[in-house]
């Protein structure tokens, strides 16, 4: 079975020709994205499933709440303490028996992959976040389950493209499209579901992967719209600006929204200074922080999304809205800067919320007679929020206009949305939290305009085939042989593979003087030729696999000092097949030619 299965990918690869590993394979990526959005759209109600059978189960309600998998206020005392605190300890013996590089999970990791591994995400690490993502929510931790999602979108269209063994910048393009679908099918927000993949996690806009990611986007939506229906993630009221008296409000909520995004950010960042710390006693100290702010604002565990929606419908009084707000906030950036694989998300979606509603019913007291109502504060509270903390102005604007379905709402959405996430960015110099919690671990994440370019082209792309192996040692009747294929370089093949790339005409240079020289006994040419030996413009060559991009070629030219890199590929147990080879001076002239 496992064979046959091998062979059914090995099928499937080949149906996609040399093209995808350039920029302009857009059918065959469009195939790609459409089945990512698919496979991620079925992933994902797997995923919101697990979640919301045993929470319908254990947690009180009739079943007539818009929420009623979500209402933790509805336990006892009791309950609501021990609940977080229990799911915290298995969580932290969990994650102490994982080595330390599989305890990674969420956006953050799935931007790791991409910076430094090119996309590839395992099964394992999937496991590990269904895992954790589920055990999080239902256990009542200031919680989300969209980068869980994400994770896991990303990480099954990982797989895909891993399984047919498409090239790495193919790869990277599915990543893409999980994390758009992941987000589409979470909030069936398909537009900011594109846009966020492209800010937040790729950090870069190119045609060529709008296509797939939009295909992916929009399968994802109609999935989840079979189950759950066309109705987006909250229930918004007809929301609309009543005067232009509001906008310096607008702007002083834009103010404390930023303040509030950079003191998360910050939190978060502060806690990472006890990384070095076990994982175990990190884990259940945040379990233990939480129990305190579950009995007291139980509003704040798991995602809260029935707060959110009481508060858009203005059902919550101004302290309670201010006390959550300002708990979700301190509580969840302090567990998860202790290691709590808990998702940013939705708690920014939260605290956006509660805050702009808060501010939304202090404005009503200030101009009684123009104010809008509060759910137009906290839907701009939670625009300005999300932007903000993620450093992501226009995914977070796509996600209002498509939560309200209203048009009204953009003018004073750009406004709040980008004064914030200056405030967040320039006055206290906060880049996204994704950026950061990458910084604390100590990585960073490429996003120049030069490595983007070349991360989006694969090295089949450029290398020449024209190539023969050859063996270093071999007669001059089998060197002519060997040239009347006409290469254009020999791959010199060594005890232990291949050693250097020779010019095919140096040889033919060399055959033609030998054959000029006087055959006496003295001068009598050598029966056998030395390719290492013959006057010629010799290269050093180091391996490069098939699937790798452009920026893994330079980091290979970069670590080895070859001066030229044969492309192979593992086409049988302990056999690599030779491709062609790439030159440095390919990849100059081509990203060169691109950009001209």
């Amino acid at each position: 079975m496992k064979k046959l299965w091998h062979q059914l990918g090995e099928k499937l690869a080949s149906a996609f020709p040399r093209r995808m590993s350039g920029v302009d394979s857009l059918p065959q990526l469009a195939i790609l994205g459409l089945l990512s959005g698919l496979v991620t759209g079925g992933v994902i109600l797997v995923f919101r499933l697990a979640i919301e059978w045993p929470l319908g189960y254990f947690l009180p309600g009739d079943g007539s709440e818009a929420f009623p998998s979500e209402a933790f206020e509805n336990l006892d005392i009791l309950t609501r303490g021990i609940l977080p605190f229990a799911g915290a300890l298995g969580l932290g013996f969990f994650l102490h028996q994982l080595a330390t590089h599989d305890r990674k999970v969420g956006v953050a990791h799935v931007m790791e992959r991409l910076n430094y591994h090119q996309g590839y995400i395992t099964a394992k690490s999937a496991f590990i976040q269904f895992i954790v993502g589920v055990t999080t929510v239902v256990t009542g931790q200031s919680a989300g389950r969209e980068g869980p999602a994400v994770h896991l979108g990303a990480a099954f269209s990982s797989l895909m493209g891993q399984w047919m063994r498409l090239p790495n910048n193919s790869i990277r393009t599915l990543v893409a499209c999980g994390c758009a679908a992941a987000i589409s099918a979470s909030f069936n927000t398909p537009i900011s579901g594109v846009i966020f993949a492209m800010e937040v996690v790729m950090m870069e806009y190119t045609i060529a992967g709008f296509t797939p990611i939009i295909l992916a986007s929009v399968s994802a939506a109609f999935v989840t719209q079979f189950v759950y229906g066309p109705e987006p993630a909250f229930s918004v009221p007809a929301l609309t600006m009543n005067s232009l008296l509001e906008i310096p409000w607008i702007l002083v909520i834009a103010v404390i929204i930023g303040i509030s995004a950079a003191l998360f950010i910050h939190l978060v960042d502060s806690m990472g200074r006890f990384n070095h710390r076990p994982i175990l006693l990190r884990v259940i100290t945040a379990g233990a922080l939480m129990v305190p702010v579950a009995i007291l604002v139980p509003q704040t565990m798991g995602i809260g999304y029935d707060t959110v929606n009481e508060t858009i419908n203005g059902e919550l009084g101004f302290w309670l809205l201010l006390s959550v707000g300002v708990a979700k906030l301190v509580i969840t950036a302090l567990t998860v800067g202790l290691g709590m694989p808990s998702s940013i998300i939705g708690p920014t979606l939260f605290m956006g919320a509660t805050l702009g509603g808060a501010m939304g019913l202090i404005g009503a007291e200030i101009i009684p007679n123009h104010a809008s109502s509060v759910g137009f504060y906290a839907m701009l509270g939670m625009g300005a929020m999300m932007g903000a903390v993620l450093q992501a102005p226009l995914a977070a604007l796509m996600a209002l206009m498509e939560l309200t379905r209203n048009p009204h709402i953009i003018l004073p959405g750009m406004l709040i949305i980008t004064i914030s996430t200056l405030i967040t960015s320039e006055a206290f110099g906060k880049k996204s939290l994704f950026l950061t919690v990458l910084k604390s671990q100590g990585l960073s994440y490429q996003s120049s305009p030069v490595i983007q370019a070349l991360r989006r082209v694969s090295v089949a792309a450029i290398m020449d085939k024209s190539i023969l192996r050859i063996e270093r040692h071999l007669t001059a009747e089998e060197a002519r042989k060997a040239l009347t294929a006409e290469p254009k370089w020999l791959v010199v093949e060594g005890s232990n593979g291949p050693t250097s790339l020779l010019p095919a005409v140096d040889l033919a240079r060399y055959l033609e003087d030998s054959e000029k020289i006087p055959s006496d006994e003295e001068t009598e040419a050598p029966k056998s030729i030395d390719l290492m030996d013959i006057p010629a413009n010799r290269r050093d060559i180091a391996p490069v696999q098939y699937q790798a991009t452009l920026e893994e070629a330079l980091n290979e030219f970069e670590t080895t000092s070859a001066e030229a890199l044969y492309v192979q590929r593992h086409v049988a147990p302990m056999i690599q097949r030779i491709y062609g080879v790439v030159l440095k001076s390919d990849i100059e002239s081509y990203y060169q030619y691109r950009r001209s």
